[in-house]
């Protein structure tokens, strides 16, 4: 059985990017955009780097534990 959670990183350009959670049931992946250089955060949705880990890593330990409790 896959993972039912996975985080991956996107980096085309140095110092921005995105952290995707993808679900192994197929739903929609999540993305979280950040940026580094605070110049470039044109959007305000924009996270910084440490931001935006800590947020996929939150929901993806969230999507674990409802793995879990379903089991």
């Amino acid at each position: 059985m896959p993972a039912p959670v996975r985080i991956r990183k996107h980096e085309a350009v140095p110092q921005t990017g995105s952290y995707e959670v993808c679900f192994a049931d197929g739903r929609p992946s999540v993305n979280f955009y950040w940026d580094d250089v605070a110049g470039r955060r044109l959007s305000p949705n924009l996270l910084t780097g440490a931001e935006a880990i800590e947020k996929a890593r939150a929901l993806a330990r969230a999507e674990l534990a409802r793995c879990r409790k379903t089991k």
